[in-house]
Parts: C-alpha cells; structure tokens; sequence
C-alpha cells in the first residue's frame, strides 16, 4: 500500500530496491511472504528497479559443468523460513527433478540449473519489480529540516520517472576488476563476458583460435582454463599466475564456520585488528583459490598430454603479466618470470583475466545523500549490524546495503551463504523502524498493491 503524506499527493513507498539480483530478489520474497500474513496497516510497499531486460546472475560464467561452491540449502529463503514456498527443494518439485537430485547424492547444485532457480523465484515476485530502469539519481526531500523521504530518478525507454521512498536498500551487485593500465577490448576480456562473446570470437576467428592466456589463480580463472581447453581442442591453452600452481578452497567443516550467521555477530563486534586476522586466517575458504577437484582435472589433463605429446596445456606459474598489445587479429602478452626476470612473448588470440570483482560505490547514486552518511577513519562507509548506512539525525531515511559491507559484516558480505539470513535482519529493521514512523503521523492509504507503475 503506497502511501502519501497530509498536502502531498505523490505516493511514498515504505521501500525501493536499486538491483534485483539474487539478493534483492531474496529481499522482495522476505517482503512477499510477511505481507502475505500481515493486515493492511503492517504490510510494506514496496518497488524494485533493474536496469538489465530481465533477470541475469553472472550468465557469462554458466559453463554447463560448472557447479556451486554453497550448498543448496543456502538458497535465497531456507536459512531464514525452511517451510517457504520459494526453496530450492519447491523449484525442483516444480521442475519434476526432486527425486532425481536426491538420488544425485550432491550438496552442490550445477551452476546453470541455480540460474534457473533464481529466475523461477524471481518471476513469482516479478510484480514487485520494473526491468529495464535504471537508477540514476537520489534526492533527498526535507521537511522541518529533517530528510523525510528519498526522490529516486529512474531512467527507462519512456523516459525519466521520479518516485518517493522513505527507506532504500540497495543491491547492486559487484564490478569487474582489471588490472591497473588494462582495458577491456574485442580481444581483451574479463572472465565475466566469457559465454557472451567466445561464440562471437569463433565465428570471426578464421582459422580456428590457435592460442588463449588466461590470467588469475582463483576459481574462474581455472574454470576459464578448463573451459577453454575443451571448447578448443586444437588450441594452446596458457594459464598465467604467480603461485606455483591453484590454491585448494578450503571447504572443512570447522573453516566453513566463518559463514555461519552467528560469525557475522562475532565479526561486527569484534577489534578492528581481529578483524583483519580473521579475514587473513580465513580468505582461502573464499578468495583466489579452486575446488580440489577442478585442479586434480587440470593436472591429469596436463600429465596425460605430457605423456602423449601433445601439451595444449601450459602453465606459466611464478610469473605475472607485464606488457599487452592488442591488434585487430591478434594480442601479445609479454610474461615475466619473478624468479629471474625472464620474459616469453606470447601471440594469442584472446587474453582472459579472471581478476575478481570489486563492489560498487554503494553511495555513488545518492547524490547529496551521500553528504549525511557517516564515514570511519579510514573513510569507509559507517553500517550499522542491520546493514543500515549510519547517517547524521536529520536523515530519517533508512539506506540499507547488500554487499560492499565485508569490513563491518565479514567475509559473507555478498554471498550467497547468508543471503537469507540477511534480508530477513533487514526486514526486521523496517519494520522496527517503520512502526515507529506509522505511529509518528498519519499517513493516507492510496494504492493496496505494493506496486509502482511499471
């Protein structure tokens, strides 16, 4: 139900999401399912804006054999409400697959087949969200000197449309990363366009691709590597890193305590220098390492064309990338050893770098909003444990984040593992905070629906 201020005919939403991935959709099912059990006066309107045509989750890195690295059980609702009807038990019973994927004995679904889950349960919810609108500005509107609600300026194919919200959360999603000096280009690529352009890249390759570096030592670029090998089986395939070979993941039962829900309390309440000790200790349950059993394939793959010889495979460890040039056909890559300095130029016909993501600036929409939002000493953004953005008094507005929150939250910041856990923390804010501004005024009920004009 939209609701608008005495002498103000605009309707104000209790709530508007900027992105609709698999957090924010997890967010619009936690809505979903309160204001389904909730009377008219408890419900929370709500509306989210995605620029994408539709729902997407990394899909250049749906290789068909890839799997998840979470169980199946942290999917976007069960962690939070085990008898929801958006698990991914429900998903499978829809698709006639339950039984089969109990007698696959996997805690590990493919990764292609959570895509899909994800655009099942986005598609229930999928009147909560406008496609193809992008969020491209804040404003804040004041009254008695205080930030009452939020104007948020969408920009779609008809135009610009403004609307009004007394609480944003904000999901975003995360960025490629390239190296310092290094631009994408039609031969240069991060992993994330992976799918999206090698069928492109065969089709204007004549011959077939004779050569492919791939750059990184985490779980993409392996993936990358193996995918590569595979898709090309004429093609030399370069892995360029600076270990001496993948790191495993660990994935142990005691280190995967980390993303329990209980470690984000522990996390946020802890020193600023425990803090960083258990991001040190803990970082290979996460970053820049790879299954066991991907790097037990790779290395079989190696030794067997070692003893047929026939080695497409090639691993360049102990070496980074130093130079790049690309041409219109081709790109050399200069690799240089960091054990003596010797360089071996390489002419590919594309250079991957699986280089990870960084999160977006979770205040570059905001604007003058920004101004109130309080910063620590190290300028970082101030979030409080419910993922509300700390901001001086006069901003009544509640801006909650999903993601870019690791150094108050941990290493689950924006992974799946707790996204259940987290926008149920995030519903319970609003409504903490919500009633309390119900009561504060009266506030004229317009619209049941919970939803904006799409």
């Amino acid at each position: 139900m939209s609701r608008v201020l005495p002498g103000d005919a605009t309707p104000v939403h209790d709530l508007i999401g900027i992105g609709f991935g698999p957090s924010n959709v997890a967010m619009a099912i936690a809505l979903s399912e309160h204001n389904a059990g909730a009377g008219r006066q408890e419900s929370i309107t709500a509306h989210f804006f995605e620029q994408q045509p539709s729902f997407g989750w990394h899909r250049g890195m749906l290789l068909d054999d890839a799997t998840m690295q979470v169980s199946f059980l942290k999917d976007l609702v069960t962690l939070r409400n085990p008898t929801s009807e958006f698990s991914f038990l429900c998903y499978l019973k829809s698709k006639g697959r339950l039984i089969d994927f109990i007698n696959h004995k996997n805690l590990f679904p493919l990764r292609v087949e959570f895509h899909d889950y994800f655009e099942w349960a986005a598609a229930q919810v999928e009147d909560m969200v406008s496609y193809g609108h992008e969020v491209v500005g804040v404003a804040p509107v004041i009254r008695d000197e205080a930030v009452e609600y939020l104007e948020v300026t969408v920009r779609s194919g008809e135009g610009l449309a403004v609307h009004r919200a007394r609480n944003l959360v904000i999901g975003t999603g995360l960025r490629p990363r390239m190296p310092d000096g290094v631009d994408r280009g039609d031969r240069v690529w991060h992993n994330s366009e992976l799918l999206t352009r090698v069928d492109e890249l065969e089709a204007a390759t004549s011959p077939s691709p004779t050569r492919f570096v791939v750059v990184g030592a985490g779980q993409s670029a392996a993936e990358n590597v193996a995918y590569l090998h595979r898709r090309f089986p004429e093609a030399e395939v370069c892995a360029v890193f600076s270990r001496y070979g993948y790191s495993p993941a660990d994935d142990s039962s005691f280190a995967n305590r980390i993303f329990d829900p209980e470690a984000v309390d522990e996390y946020f309440a802890a020193p600023e220098h425990v803090k960083r000790q258990l991001i040190d200790y803990h970082g290979n349950t996460n970053y820049s390492v790879v299954d066991m059993d991907l790097i037990d394939d790779l290395y079989r793959r190696m030794y067997q064309e070692k003893v047929l010889g026939t080695e497409r495979l090639r691993f360049l460890n102990v070496s980074r990338l130093s130079d790049l040039k690309e041409t219109p056909d081709r790109v050399r890559a200069t690799v240089t050893s960091l054990v003596n300095g010797e360089e071996t130029l390489l002419d590919a016909d594309l250079v991957v770098f699986a280089t990870g993501y960084l999160p977006a600036d979770p205040l570059g929409l905001l604007g003058e909003v920004a101004d109130r939002c309080l910063r620590d000493d190290e300028g970082r953004v101030r979030v409080e444990r419910d993922y509300r953005i700390a901001t001086d008094p006069e901003l009544r507005c509640g801006i909650y984040l999903q993601g870019g929150t690791e150094h108050i939250h941990g290493i689950t910041s924006s992974l799946l593992s707790n996204t259940a856990i987290r926008v149920g923390e995030i519903l319970d804010s609003l409504l903490d905070r919500g009633l309390k501004f119900a009561s504060d005024e009266a506030r004229t009920v317009v619209d049941g629906t919970g939803s904006a004009a799409r």
